[in-house]
Parts: C-alpha cells; sequence; structure tokens
C-alpha cells in the first residue's frame, strides 16, 4: 500500500471516529422508600427512567422523560442525548441531561416537570421542531390563527396518535386571538391538523391548557398492558398523557373520529 493512501485510509477513518459519539455515562441508580430508580441509556432517541422494588427486585415502571428529535440528514448517533444523573431532591427525583436540562419528576403521579419549562422560546428548540410542523403552522388558516409555542419540554412528541402506521406530531400552540394555549397534532399521512384547547374545548381540558405543565406520549403498548387501569380506555393508536403536576391528568386519544379526553386523575 502506497504512504498515499495510507494517509487516505487514516484520514478516513479519522472522520469516522469523529461523526461518532462516545458511550454515555453510566448513571449511578439512587434509591427513595425501597424503590430503586434507574437510567439504562440504552436508546438514543429518548431518556427515560426504570423503576424497580428493591425487596423483590421486579420492575415496576418505566417512564420517558424527554425526546431527541433526529435530523435524517446528520449522523444519528451524534444527535442522541442520554440522562448523565439521577437524584432526590425533596422527595422528587431529579433527572440530569447530557445538555444541561434537569427534570423534576413526581414518582407518584409519574408526573414530569422542567423548571425552566415556562422560559421564552429559544431559537435552537425552534430549529427543532419537525418541518411537517413548520410547514403546517406557517400555510393556510392554521397559520393565521395559531403560533407555535415552546413552554413545554419536550418542545413535541411523536407517535402514531390516529393509529394509521404512520408517524404524527404534537405541538403545543397559542391562538393569535386570545392567547389561549393548546395541543396541534399534525397527522403524517394527510398533513392535516387537529387543535386541542387554544379556543377549542375538549372534556375536563378546556379551550386553554394554560394548566398544562408536563406531557409525554402513553404508548398504545403500554396501554395494552395497563390491565389493571381500569381508567385506561382501549387505543387505536398512541395517546398524549398531559399533567397538571400533583393535580390532575389526562389522555387525549383518537376514538377513530376525533380525539377525545379520558380523565385519569383529579
Amino acid at each position: 500500500m502506497t504512504r498515499l493512501a495510507v494517509i487516505l485510509l487514516l484520514t478516513l477513518l479519522l472522520q469516522l471516529a469523529s461523526a461518532k459519539r462516545l458511550s454515555p455515562v453510566e448513571v449511578d441508580p439512587v434509591i427513595y422508600e425501597g424503590i430503586r430508580y434507574v437510567a439504562p441509556n440504552d436508546d438514543g432517541r429518548r431518556g427515560y427512567i426504570e423503576a424497580w422494588n428493591v425487596g423483590t427486585n421486579k420492575k415496576l415502571w418505566e417512564l420517558t422523560i424527554f425526546t431527541n428529535g433526529i435530523d435524517p440528514n446528520l449522523e444519528e448517533d451524534v444527535q442522541w442525548v442520554f440522562i448523565k444523573a439521577l437524584n432526590i431532591q425533596g422527595g422528587r427525583l431529579m433527572v440530569t441531561s447530557e445538555s444541561g436540562m434537569t427534570y423534576r419528576v413526581d414518582v407518584n403521579m409519574k408526573a414530569i416537570r422542567q423548571p425552566d419549562s415556562l422560559s421564552s422560546p429559544s431559537p435552537r428548540g425552534i430549529r427543532d421542531v419537525p418541518d411537517i410542523v413548520k410547514s403546517a403552522l406557517t400555510k393556510g388558516s392554521t397559520g393565521k390563527e395559531y403560533d407555535l409555542s415552546l413552554r413545554m419540554n419536550p418542545s413535541y412528541l411523536e407517535g402514531d396518535f390516529n393509529g394509521d402506521g404512520k408517524m404524527d406530531v404534537a405541538v403545543f400552540v397559542k391562538e393569535r386571538s386570545t392567547g389561549k394555549l393548546g395541543i396541534a397534532i399534525v397527522h403524517g399521512t394527510t398533513k392535516k391538523v387537529a387543535i386541542l384547547g387554544a379556543g377549542i374545548g375538549i372534556g375536563n381540558g378546556g379551550d386553554d391548557f394554560e394548566w398544562m405543565d408536563s406531557w409525554q406520549v402513553y404508548s398504545k403498548t403500554r396501554a395494552a398492558h395497563a390491565a389493571g387501569e381500569t381508567s385506561v380506555p382501549d387505543l387505536r393508536g398512541d395517546a398524549l398523557l398531559v399533567e397538571k403536576s400533583e393535580a390532575a391528568s389526562a389522555l387525549i386519544f383518537w376514538n377513530g373520529k376525533r380525539y377525545v379526553w379520558s380523565q385519569q386523575g383529579d
């Protein structure tokens, strides 16, 4: 092999190496009131925790803390963000991500609150929102009536919410005329937008979701395993679990015709 070929090969190997991220740190588990909380850090698209009974060593539940938007035009693994630390403060589980964001988790309600989630939107946050959402909120009547809001973290959620096998995107929005907050779900197949709140009432959530401080995807798979939770409805697709910390929670799901509200807690 010629000297030039060796140099080129080494350069290529260095470039490939630089495109790969380092393995995430091993997070020390924390134990609180007989429950061990761990961060597996084995899924680059989300940061999640597991709760295990210390006495029986049985897994009780898992909870997604945040999701990572992936740009298909970039190397995927360099976009992964993992959890780097767990600790208990004031009876709450504090989860810190590699990006420096800290989430406060009520482990009884399984409710997530990011302390600075009500701060002003950042340019990076806007860039991270999928193009399908930005397009839907800048074109046609939807773009004239609603603005994107980044007060929630994650700033958007992805799931097959209408059960058609295609990924949909949910994002927080504000009605321009009233300032009322709500959720816009952009369907991946049709690109149509469903507005929940933001001037349009739904269940006990009303027409203004200003009360809401955390949300997550409640997967259809999770619902199928929740046989003991009588309040969980049969789901055609994934649902949105919306919450007011230490107060109330509800599932928003597609019933085949529209999105409906199922109260889960007061």
